[in-house]
């Protein structure tokens, strides 16, 4: 390395005597400094939410797939630190910084929680560390917004400290990959902080994937979202299509899936839901802005994806009527809050838009989740705030007009469901065989 200060941070990485400090323990940024951890670095984990830190002080933990034995396992080896107080990022090596990135009310890139993290990160900066994003982004973020906040200090990066990009790939409740197993993308703003970052990720995780810069690491991520985005996208308008033709999507896809080459295989669904699908194509399409560049074919797919809601609760309001029952009045119990099965994670979920466009309906809306106990605040639905999973039971299924199924969690009795509900209509293709009672939507 051409710079003294690279040097030295290297030989601490790779005698792992760096400590990394991790802002952001939501559900990237805690496995990803469990990791770290269990892989024999110190690791100072920042949240500003105290809640969460003393769940993980007592040795517990907020994400459901993430088991609190790792936690307590981490703790015992005394290497890792969860705190709320920020002043502790002076002694931190190497930062990584995984905050929310949402859209605003108009779709544009909402870049308040990486602002604020970064500056509170310049008023603490010192020569010799190493500050990577992970928060997924439009290319330009790091090199551009993050790297003008942190040389605010009169510091330069890549002379007296050092940045790189590198896009969180967590899935949450996969049992196949983890923050372990899943390759890690790393560009960093010049050469020195690209070699430190592969180097400090190399030593966590088991493969790591250098790109030419951060750029192209931040362009990575939006592509891999981008392509699910879209093919979503797409199989959600095959889905309304063969539906007015009679054609059950979830037999041909079936059947497509047979085929041992070219067709990769996308599932509809009720809408987008997790944090990055429904928001990271917004970021390309906004930035692509800047350059003359339109995004048809991106903004497209997603106003299919976000038609869906709406899709589906007239399907409901179909069911209904042939049971001579209005919307206007009827009691839903929606099965499923969280985005995708088996699962705690709400963010963007489109269980909250059905719920909403029921309720503005004249409907009676309740939820079972057993992953979700209590609807968390959205800044989207505050009226949805603070409601309870209710019990399933023949009882309870009594109650209802109908049931819809948002998610399709594995822990749902659906022949229960199937004997006592009087109307389904599944979005998730839970019921395959035809029913009097089932509707596919």
């Amino acid at each position: 390395m051409t710079n003294q200060r690279a040097q030295e941070l290297f030989d601490k990485i790779e005698a792992k005597t760096a400590r990394v400090g991790v802002v952001g323990l939501g559900y990237v940024g805690l496995p990803l400094g469990l990791t770290f951890c269990e892989k024999g670095f110190d690791v100072l984990g920042f949240d500003v939410d105290q809640a969460k830190v003393d769940v993980l002080l007592g040795g517990g933990t907020y994400i459901v797939h993430l088991g609190a034995e790792r936690v307590k396992g981490a703790l015992a080896t005394g290497r890792f630190s969860p705190t709320t107080d920020f002043e502790r990022l002076a002694e931190c090596d190497a930062i990584a910084i995984a905050v929310p990135t949402p859209l605003t009310l108009q779709r544009e890139p909402d870049m308040r929680f990486v602002v604020v993290t970064a500056e509170a990160i310049a008023k603490r900066l010192r020569r010799g560390q190493l500050v990577v994003l992970e928060s997924t982004t439009y290319p330009g973020t790091t090199d551009e917004l993050v790297r003008g906040i942190l040389e605010r200090t009169g510091l330069v990066a890549g002379e007296d400290f050092f940045l790189a990009f590198s896009p969180e790939r967590e899935d949450p409740g996969n049992r196949r990959f983890d923050t372990k197993t899943i390759p890690k993308v790393v560009g960093g703003i010049e050469p020195d902080s690209s070699r430190l970052a592969v180097r400090l990720y190399e030593l966590a995780v088991d493969r790591v994937v250098p790109v030419s810069s951060a750029r192209a690491a931040e362009a990575t991520k939006l592509t891999e979202n981008v392509f699910r985005a879209v093919n979503i996208a797409l199989v959600n308008e095959l889905k309304v299509i063969f539906d007015r033709m009679g054609i059950d999507i979830w037999e041909v896809l079936d059947a497509a899936e047979t085929k041992p080459f070219g067709f990769m295989r996308f599932n509809p669904g009720p809408g987008l839901g997790g944090h990055c699908i429904p928001l990271d194509p917004f970021y390309l399409t906004w930035k692509a802005r800047e350059y003359g560049v339109s995004t048809r074919f991106i903004e497209l797919a997603g106003e299919v994806n976000v038609s869906m809601p709406r899709y589906v609760v007239d399907k409901l309001t179909a069911a209904l009527n042939t049971r001579k029952k209005p919307l206007n009045g009827s009691k839903v119990l929606l099965l499923g809050l969280a985005y995708k099965k088996d699962v705690d994670d709400t963010r963007e979920a489109p269980s909250f838009e059905l719920m909403h466009l029921m309720r503005e309906a004249g409907a009676v809306v309740d939820y079972h989740d057993p992953h979700v106990p209590e609807t968390p605040a959205k800044r989207s639905f505050p009226a949805l705030a603070k409601q309870h999973s209710v019990p399933l039971s023949p009882e309870t299924l009594a109650r209802y007009d109908a049931v819809l199924v948002a998610t399709d969690h594995s822990a749902v009795d659906y022949a229960l469901v199937a004997e006592h509900a009087q109307v389904i209509v599944d979005t998730r293709g839970v019921y395959r065989a035809p029913r009097s009672n089932v509707v596919k939507a």
